[in-house]
Protein backbone atom coordinates (compact mmCIF):
# COMPACT_ATOMS: atom_id res chain seq x y z
CA UNK A 1 0.00 0.00 0.00
CA UNK A 2 1.46 3.30 -0.95
CA UNK A 3 0.21 6.70 0.28
CA UNK A 4 -1.76 8.43 -1.93
CA UNK A 5 -2.75 11.22 -0.11
CA UNK A 6 -1.68 14.75 -1.59
CA UNK A 7 -0.92 16.31 1.91
CA UNK A 8 1.89 15.57 4.00
CA UNK A 9 1.06 14.21 8.01
CA UNK A 10 2.32 13.54 10.51
CA UNK A 11 1.50 10.91 13.33
CA UNK A 12 0.52 12.73 16.32
CA UNK A 13 -1.19 11.27 20.02
CA UNK A 14 -2.90 14.37 20.92
CA UNK A 15 -5.94 14.48 23.66
CA UNK A 16 -8.74 16.14 22.56
CA UNK A 17 -12.14 17.13 23.65
CA UNK A 18 -14.69 17.38 20.07
CA UNK A 19 -17.74 19.06 19.96
CA UNK A 20 -20.39 18.84 17.82
CA UNK A 21 -21.24 22.35 16.72
CA UNK A 22 -24.22 23.72 14.43
CA UNK A 23 -23.95 26.51 11.72
CA UNK A 24 -25.19 30.12 11.76
CA UNK A 25 -28.30 30.12 9.82
CA UNK A 26 -28.21 32.82 7.20
CA UNK A 27 -31.34 35.27 5.95
CA UNK A 28 -30.44 35.01 2.03
CA UNK A 29 -32.24 37.74 0.04
CA UNK A 30 -35.15 36.39 -1.80
CA UNK A 31 -33.21 36.66 -5.63
CA UNK A 32 -30.41 34.96 -3.95
CA UNK A 33 -32.37 32.53 -1.77
CA UNK A 34 -33.36 31.12 -5.39
CA UNK A 35 -30.09 30.34 -6.55
CA UNK A 36 -28.03 29.49 -3.89
CA UNK A 37 -26.79 26.40 -2.56
CA UNK A 38 -25.52 25.34 0.73
CA UNK A 39 -24.16 22.06 2.12
CA UNK A 40 -25.70 21.76 5.34
CA UNK A 41 -24.02 19.67 8.57
CA UNK A 42 -25.86 16.79 10.00
CA UNK A 43 -28.15 18.49 13.07
CA UNK A 44 -28.02 14.91 14.53
CA UNK A 45 -25.16 15.38 17.19
CA UNK A 46 -25.03 19.16 17.54
CA UNK A 47 -24.27 20.19 21.63
CA UNK A 48 -22.52 16.49 22.29
CA UNK A 49 -19.10 16.71 23.51
CA UNK A 50 -16.67 13.83 24.26
CA UNK A 51 -12.85 12.96 24.40
CA UNK A 52 -11.16 11.89 21.45
CA UNK A 53 -7.27 11.57 20.54
CA UNK A 54 -5.47 13.47 17.49
CA UNK A 55 -3.59 10.42 15.78
CA UNK A 56 -3.05 11.98 12.33
CA UNK A 57 -2.15 15.21 11.21
CA UNK A 58 -1.55 17.51 7.93
CA UNK A 59 -1.98 20.74 7.02
CA UNK A 60 -5.75 20.28 5.27
CA UNK A 61 -6.97 18.16 8.16
CA UNK A 62 -6.74 15.23 10.48
CA UNK A 63 -7.81 11.94 11.82
CA UNK A 64 -9.71 11.56 15.45
CA UNK A 65 -9.66 8.31 16.87
CA UNK A 66 -12.70 7.82 19.08
CA UNK A 67 -16.74 8.12 18.14
CA UNK A 68 -17.86 7.86 14.90
CA UNK A 69 -19.19 11.08 14.08
CA UNK A 70 -22.14 11.73 11.10
CA UNK A 71 -20.78 12.47 8.38
CA UNK A 72 -20.65 16.14 7.43
CA UNK A 73 -21.23 17.22 11.01
CA UNK A 74 -19.18 20.21 11.74
CA UNK A 75 -16.92 19.73 14.98
CA UNK A 76 -14.93 22.36 17.02
CA UNK A 77 -12.12 20.97 19.09
CA UNK A 78 -8.36 22.18 19.89
CA UNK A 79 -5.11 20.09 20.66
CA UNK A 80 -1.80 20.94 21.25
CA UNK A 81 0.96 21.00 18.96
CA UNK A 82 4.75 20.18 19.60
CA UNK A 83 6.73 23.73 19.45
CA UNK A 84 3.21 25.70 18.82
CA UNK A 85 1.11 25.46 21.87
CA UNK A 86 -2.43 24.91 21.43
CA UNK A 87 -4.44 24.74 18.07
CA UNK A 88 -7.69 25.64 17.75
CA UNK A 89 -10.22 24.79 14.65
CA UNK A 90 -13.17 24.06 13.20
CA UNK A 91 -13.79 21.46 10.85
CA UNK A 92 -16.39 19.33 8.57
CA UNK A 93 -16.45 15.33 9.08
CA UNK A 94 -15.76 13.87 5.68
CA UNK A 95 -15.06 10.25 6.29
CA UNK A 96 -15.63 7.79 9.74
CA UNK A 97 -14.91 4.72 10.71
CA UNK A 98 -17.76 3.26 12.78
CA UNK A 99 -15.41 0.39 14.17
CA UNK A 100 -11.58 -0.66 14.75
CA UNK A 101 -11.14 -3.13 11.53
CA UNK A 102 -7.74 -5.04 10.67
CA UNK A 103 -5.80 -4.56 7.27
CA UNK A 104 -2.94 -6.87 6.31
CA UNK A 105 0.14 -4.52 5.46
CA UNK A 106 2.06 -6.01 2.10
CA UNK A 107 4.10 -8.14 4.70
CA UNK A 108 1.48 -9.71 5.99
CA UNK A 109 1.30 -7.88 8.91
CA UNK A 110 -2.00 -6.79 10.52
CA UNK A 111 -2.87 -3.49 11.64
CA UNK A 112 -5.60 -2.34 13.55
CA UNK A 113 -7.35 0.90 12.34
CA UNK A 114 -9.21 2.46 15.21
CA UNK A 115 -12.88 4.01 14.98
CA UNK A 116 -13.10 7.78 14.40
CA UNK A 117 -13.53 10.07 11.67
CA UNK A 118 -11.56 12.16 9.66
CA UNK A 119 -12.03 15.72 9.44
CA UNK A 120 -11.58 18.69 6.39
CA UNK A 121 -9.71 22.25 8.57
CA UNK A 122 -12.44 25.17 7.96
CA UNK A 123 -11.03 27.25 10.19
CA UNK A 124 -7.34 27.28 11.54
CA UNK A 125 -4.98 30.01 12.16
CA UNK A 126 -2.48 30.74 9.84
CA UNK A 127 0.00 30.29 12.13
CA UNK A 128 -1.01 26.98 13.46
CA UNK A 129 -0.90 25.78 9.68
CA UNK A 130 2.51 26.70 9.05
CA UNK A 131 3.63 25.31 12.20
CA UNK A 132 1.97 21.68 11.27
CA UNK A 133 3.50 21.97 7.63
CA UNK A 134 6.97 22.08 9.09
CA UNK A 135 6.55 19.54 11.42
CA UNK A 136 5.11 17.06 8.48
CA UNK A 137 7.81 18.55 6.10
CA UNK A 138 10.73 17.75 8.62
CA UNK A 139 9.24 13.89 9.30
Amino acid sequence: MTDQRRARRIALNAPTNVEAVGQIEIQLHPALEKVYQRVMPDRRAIGRKFPGVVRDLSTNGAFIAGEALPLLARVAFQFPLEGFGKVETLAWVLWRREADCEVPLPDGELITLPRGFGVLFESLALEARIAIHKLCSAS
